[in-house]
């Protein structure tokens, strides 16, 4: 009998597997814009896709679409990622959540700084943001290959550590990436998630209403000049976490209706249970149904379209770059490498010291200073975030091109570097 993957578990299959058709997708995008046919590589991004309704019409370019809306998406999941771990999680508990929250915390800090020495002044220093992040999917992706047998605590505390830093990304793109505020189109954004927190407030557990209010929040959130990603973050916060019956009501439930499963005249299980059988498992669905709160059954239903679909096509719309030399923007290129293959190993080892040294955190079980440098190496896999924050970062393509330079080769090296500490590292700690 096969067992039941825990929700962690089917969260590392997913996303250690979404890793890999990431890569395909990224490493397809650089043969195209390096091929015959980069012209219609670039060419494509910018179709105009319109949706009209009734008088009004609403274009954006394909790439636009993909980064605006398809990203909403991503980080709606993110959202539901997080408020998971700040109620149940890792980061429920002040202990649980100290070192990750430090690590996270040290390795935004000095990536960035590292980035500003090098782009002190100048066009470049808007990109001070892009080597905070850590792609989540890339980083467990490249952990599974590495370290296999790495202990769960390795796994859940880089899980942890990313999903901190994705709280950061999203702070970071909402204070400073965001353009000038339409306040007509914000108040209209405002009030609208007053009616989501008014839904959550009443009970109401469907999640249609949720995610076609969202949708149209989506849309006043991106008129008015903050970045539209943001409203998928600020949804997630409004769903309901509450379960309709508890644990005791739930199996209570369940152990009748399976006592009254086994009690009805068997069908042909290879075609349809019974009659009797149906209505059970359709009362045995609803129970449990009952007893999952609507973000967890969200979040379950995100995980294959944001690892498989969304991801990929940003990877593929965005991965795209020139290999050249970075010129006269060689400093973005250089700040973002060193902030991701110096920056992130260094910030997250110190204050993972300091956290630890100074008594608020302790080390996960199985995991040593030199295994926590490897996994700190390991999150300057920035891509997927970085990326995005470039395109927010910079509007002109040559220093966007620097920046992918910087990121795909700061990527590339964090997981070499990684590999080389976590392989050489003995048959103790791992």
């Amino acid at each position: 009998m096969r067992i039941q993957q825990t929700t962690f578990q089917r969260f590392f299959r997913i996303e250690t597997f979404g890793g890999s058709i990431l890569l395909l997708f990224a490493i397809a995008a650089l043969v195209l814009a390096n091929s015959p046919l980069a012209k219609t590589y670039e060419e494509l991004w910018q179709i105009p896709l319109t949706i009209r309704i009734v008088d009004h019409s609403f274009s954006l370019t394909l790439h636009q679409w993909i980064n605006d809306a398809l990203m909403a998406v991503f980080f709606l999941l993110v959202g539901l990622e997080i408020k998971r771990e700040l109620l149940v999680g890792e980061l429920a508990s002040a202990k649980e959540a100290a070192l990750p929250i430090a690590c996270a915390i040290g390795g935004m800090i000095v990536p960035a700084a590292i980035y500003w020495i090098f782009n002190r002044t100048g066009f470049g220093a808007r990109g001070w943001g892009i080597p905070m992040a850590t792609d989540i999917a890339f980083a467990l992706g490249a952990l599974a290959l590495i370290a296999p047998r790495a202990p769960i605590g390795a796994k859940v505390f880089l899980t942890a550590l990313a999903i901190v830093d994705d709280m950061g990304a999203v702070i970071v793109i909402a204070l400073f990436y965001s353009s000038a505020i339409a306040w007509g189109a914000l108040g209209s954004a405002a009030v609208l998630l007053l009616v989501l927190i008014g839904f959550n407030a009443i009970g109401v557990r469907h999640l249609w209403p949720y995610l076609l209010i969202g949708v149209v929040f989506w849309y006043f959130v991106h008129e008015s000049g903050i970045h539209a990603t943001v409203a998928g973050v600020v949804l997630a916060f409004t769903i309901p976490t509450h379960t309709r019956v508890n644990a005791t009501q739930f199996s209570r439930q369940a152990r009748a209706l399976l006592h009254q499963f086994d009690r009805t005249e068997t069908g042909d299980f290879l075609v349809l249970t019974s009659k009797g059988q149906q209505e059970t498992l359709f009362a045995l669905e609803y129970a449990s149904e009952g007893a999952t709160a609507p973000s967890l059954r969200l979040e379950h239903a995100l995980h294959n379209f944001s690892a498989f679909v969304v991801m990929p096509l940003f990877a593929f719309a965005n991965a795209g770059v020139t290999i050249a030399g970075p010129g006269e923007h060689a400093s973005i290129a250089l700040g973002v490498l060193a902030g991701l293959i110096i920056g992130k190993p260094l910030g997250i080892t110190a204050a993972a010291f300091g956290a630890v040294k100074s008594g608020i955190a302790r080390l996960p079980s199985g995991i040593g200073w030199r295994s926590l440098l490897g996994y700190a190496c390991l999150s300057g896999i920035g891509f997927t975030m970085s990326l995005f924050i470039a395109m927010l970062a910079f509007d002109k393509s040559v220093p966007v091109d620097a920046a992918k330079l910087g990121i795909l080769a700061g990527s590339l090296l964090a997981g070499v570097i990684a590999t080389i500490i976590l392989k050489t590292i003995g048959r103790g700690k791992i």
